[in-house]
């Protein structure tokens, strides 16, 4: 396997390097200098040391008009707020979605349920199908379904992580211990019954953690969905780069940094405290 692995990787050096791709371009220091240099200063900083009178100025000299760069950077903020808040509402009823829809399929599909192997067979390729197709792919189809919107991106969420929501419940089925599901089903309990007694109890930290782990990941996936419409703090990271503000970037690249690292912290002390 490990030679295997070497010449997959020999193959595709070679591969790059005869069509002249391996490579990182003309003078790539000097470019990472400059875009190092222009991040470095987050627009933020402007709600205290910013210009109360920058003026702009066109090229005959005239003076076109008179900013306040405190009061624009405040109302920027508060527009980074409300995009931070419309990111969570995609990434949380996207993964609550996911999870309704994902977690049927996972019993159907996980082995020791014993569904009819038709079903079972469907339920394992539609939950491959849907890991297969990105997050972005399931976006750009509905945006141009339904139109842009946080709904969009919502239910790219959605089709996205049912296949790895159902995938992570059918192998945490697979791990239970069956003992106690056939204690259950011996007192003469339905499937229903077996399924909320006897399985869903021995599943329910697991299947928490991994719905914590999903959660998590889709708030970082949701923050690019507004590259193709679906609104939140993808959609401002656009607009800094269409027009080159990279003081705006930078601050918008912390506010998610800080969004991601706040809710990692939270999860991992529920995912410790079901341990």
């Amino acid at each position: 396997m490990l030679f295997i692995y070497a010449a997959v990787i020999a193959l595709s050096v070679a591969s790059l390097v005869a069509t002249d791709d391996f490579s990182f371009g003309r003078k790539p220091w000097q470019n990472l200098k400059t875009t190092a240099q222009e991040l470095s200063v987050p627009s933020f900083i402007n709600l205290w040391f910013g210009n109360t009178a920058l003026e702009f100025v066109s090229d005959d000299g005239r003076v076109l008009r008179v900013e306040n760069q405190r009061e624009s950077e405040a109302k920027y903020l508060r527009g980074v707020t409300v995009a931070i808040w419309v990111t969570f509402q995609i990434a949380t009823l996207g993964t609550l979605l996911a999870a309704f829809l994902g977690a049927p399929l996972g019993i159907l599909a996980a082995k020791n349920m014993h569904a009819p192997a038709p079903v079972a067979w469907c339920a394992r390729r539609l939950l491959d199908v849907s890991r297969s197709i990105h997050t972005l792919v399931f976006g750009l189809l509905i945006v141009g379904i339904i139109g842009l919107g946080p709904m969009a991106g919502i239910l790219a969420i959605a089709l996205h992580s049912l296949g790895t929501c159902g995938k992570l419940f059918a192998e945490a089925i697979e791990t239970i211990d069956m003992r106690g599901v056939e204690a259950v089903r011996a007192t003469g309990a339905n499937p229903l019954q077996v399924l909320l007694f006897g399985v869903w109890p021995q599943l329910m930290p697991s299947f928490t953690s991994n719905h914590l782990y999903l959660w998590e990941y889709n708030i970082r996936d949701s923050t690019v969905l507004g590259l193709i419409g679906a609104g939140g703090l993808g959609l401002l990271v656009s607009e800094a780069v269409s027009l080159f503000q990279w003081g705006r970037l930078a601050t918008l690249l912390l506010a998610i940094i800080l969004m991601v690292m706040a809710f990692d912290a939270l999860s991992r002390r529920i995912r410790q405290r079901l341990i």
